[in-house]
């Protein structure tokens, strides 16, 4: 096994603050990186569903109401 000698070791304080300094990511980027690095790809279908019906439940008062009960 050989060692890189072109790359100096890093303080782990240094690189924790380093990350620290990152702008954090949004909700959905959150999501999404949970559902690609777990392998949770069954989520998905039901947080679309969740995600549809919450839309639909919103706009349900207002003037599209009656369009939306002609879907049903």
């Amino acid at each position: 096994m050989t060692m890189d000698s072109s790359r100096s070791p890093v303080d782990p304080a240094e690189e924790f603050a380093r990350e620290a300094d990152l702008p954090e990511p949004g909700l959905l980027r959150e999501l999404w990186d949970f559902l690609r690095s777990n392998k949770k790809w069954w989520l998905a279908p039901i947080l679309l569903i969740l995600l549809l019906a919450s839309f639909l439940a919103m706009i349900s008062g207002s003037s599209a109401a009656p369009f939306i009960y002609t879907l049903f």
